[in-house]
């Protein structure tokens, strides 16, 4: 556990050094976030309407919650690091550290994440305030749990990218695989609630990866519940088991396959 805490320091220490060049670059957020808002400024005509169970003001949050957990993973840089490992070679070296390439991984992303986050989202939060008002129905305790459901399913999203990355081992290009999942979790439960999906596809997407990822922790933060926070940690807990098991054991038969082969 110490040098995988060591690693997640070395890393968090590194991205220090370009807080400067992030916050420029994360500006683009706030952009984001504006056509949204004109977005949905024009579907709800009357502020104080429902639809599809959300108001004017928790569409807006839940935006803003689930577009700052996105912005702080770079899915597509996971996939691409991994696959340029294991094409030119360099996971071989790997394969012989004193550590496992999967927690290495994780330890990496979690201290680039961290970083991103204790910078996006109390940016965020401020911005929703300046925009929309308070968060609907405000309760600090049920907020920071949100937050920590929000980075619980940040990690399943991570287990998930490093999977695809590791596909590398058996085809020649995992990118585009990376591209379909990424478009999907962003429309489905990132942009758009699980309730504005079809009614007849609504009760399996609330047992798929997507209920723990992104919707679970962006529905709480604007509509808390204990009930339904237990729902959103058992879904976490279950499939971070899942996904930690299924990337060990793409790896693992990914190794074997460059020992057979002497690669």
């Amino acid at each position: 556990m110490k040098k995988y805490l060591f690693i997640f320091k070395t890393e968090f220490i590194n991205s220090l050094q370009y807080v400067k060049s992030f916050i420029v670059g994360s500006l683009s957020l706030i952009l984001i976030i504006y056509i949204y808002l004109n977005l949905w400024n024009f579907l709800y005509s009357d502020p104080e309407s429902l639809i599809n169970g959300y108001s004017y003001t928790q569409m807006i949050w839940y935006i803003l919650f689930t577009e700052t957990l996105w912005s702080c993973i770079k899915g597509r840089k996971i996939v691409r690091d991994i696959s340029t490992d294991v094409k030119n070679g360099n996971i071989a070296y790997q394969m012989n550290k004193p550590y496992n390439y999967i927690n290495y991984i994780l330890s990496k992303t979690f201290a680039d994440f961290t970083f991103k986050l204790l910078i996006l989202l109390p940016a965020a939060i401020v911005l929703g305030h300046i925009l929309i008002g308070n968060i609907p129905n405000f309760n600090l305790l049920g907020c920071l749990l949100a937050i920590i459901t929000g980075i619980l399913g940040t990690m399943v999203n991570v287990l998930i990218c490093i999977s695809i990355g590791l596909l590398s081992f058996f085809m020649e290009d995992a990118a585009p695989i990376y591209w379909i999942y990424s478009k999907v979790i962003l429309v489905i439960g990132t942009l758009f609630p699980i309730e504005f999906m079809p009614e007849i596809i609504q009760p399996v997407l609330k047992y798929s990866p997507i209920f723990a990822m992104n919707y679970g922790p962006a529905k709480l933060f604007v509509d808390f519940n204990y009930d339904f926070l237990i729902k959103v940690l058992i879904s976490q807990v279950i499939y971070l088991i899942v996904f930690y098991i299924i990337t060990n054991l793409v790896y693992k038969k990914g190794v074997k396959n460059i020992n057979v082969n002497g690669g």
